[in-house]
Parts: C-alpha cells; sequence; structure tokens
C-alpha cells in the first residue's frame, strides 16, 4: 500500500498539532495547581488573621 506525500505531510502535521494542543494542556495545568498552592495559602493567612492571632504567615519567627 503506497502512502502519498501529501497523507504523509497530512499525518505530520496533525501530530505536530495534537502534540502542541497536548503541550498547552499540560502548561495550564501545571499554572493552575500553582495558582491553587498560592491562593490556599494566602486563605490560610486570612483566616489567622480573622481569627484574631497577631502572627500569622510565613514570615512568623518561631520562638
Amino acid at each position: 500500500m503506497k502512502v502519498s506525500a501529501a497523507s504523509a505531510n497530512d499525518v505530520s502535521a496533525r501530530r505536530t498539532g495534537s502534540l502542541a494542543g497536548l503541550a498547552v494542556t499540560l502548561l495550564l495545568v501545571v499554572i493552575g495547581l500553582y495558582l491553587i498552592n498560592i491562593l490556599r495559602a494566602e486563605a490560610d493567612v486570612q483566616d489567622c488573621v480573622l481569627s484574631g492571632h497577631a502572627i500569622c504567615g510565613a514570615a512568623a519567627a518561631p520562638t
């Protein structure tokens, strides 16, 4: 079975587009996970402050 050059180029272009889409999707997932961690840390500090504690967050030095 012969595969024409145009058909091979179509398959190659489709594969490249699919890999680019996968890379973008993975990048968005990583950025989303990073933002979730940042927002969770900020929420923890905010909860601490709202509960009346004077020393909250990563800046708090152990005594």
